[in-house]
């Protein structure tokens, strides 16, 4: 069961990428799945009570966090709620580790768009109208691809991970 659940969150973070490279938003129930898995999550991975109310503080604290960043332009909504939903699966203090690989994705990711606006773009990409925004010079950044791969790649290094692994 932990497997299927797992699966689902890694699923839900890939659905939020595929939204933001898509449309530059990334919808709300995207967030708000990764929010209940958890909730089935973590009793059935053993957590303690204690456990589960450090992975919620380390949520509310993300989205505090976020929420600031979104106030000063710096993210999306979408994206604030998708790392403060990501983090309350990560705990502390795996959440740094996540925070650090969404962050290296971002920046490889943002250096790559800015290198491909320099260039022309193929004209068979100018039809989708994704690539043409992912594409023209002065576009924003779908961060949500950062956040999903900081995810994904912290993930397996958590402690709620390794500790349900060796559940079974």
């Amino acid at each position: 069961m932990l497997s299927l659940l797992f699966m689902g969150f890694a699923l839900t973070m890939l659905t939020a990428a595929f939204y933001d490279t898509a449309t530059m938003t990334i919808p709300n129930w995207v967030s708000g799945v990764l929010m209940i898995l958890f909730i089935f999550v973590a009793p059935l991975s053993g957590m303690s009570w204690h456990d589960i109310g450090l992975h919620v503080l380390v949520g509310f604290g993300a989205l505090s966090l976020t929420v600031a960043m979104f106030a000063l332009n710096w993210v999306g909504g979408g994206d604030a709620k998708l790392f403060a939903a990501a983090a309350l699966w990560m705990g502390w203090p795996d959440v740094l580790m996540f925070a650090a690989y969404a962050a290296i994705a971002g920046g490889v990711l943002t250096i790559v768009l800015l290198l491909a606006r320099k260039y022309p773009m193929p004209s068979h990409l100018e039809s989708w109208k994704w690539s043409a925004r992912l594409l023209k010079d002065g576009g924003d950044v779908p961060y949500g691809i950062g956040i999903c791969a900081g995810a994904l790649l912290a993930f397996p290094e958590t402690s709620l991970f390794l500790t349900a692994s060796a559940l079974g």
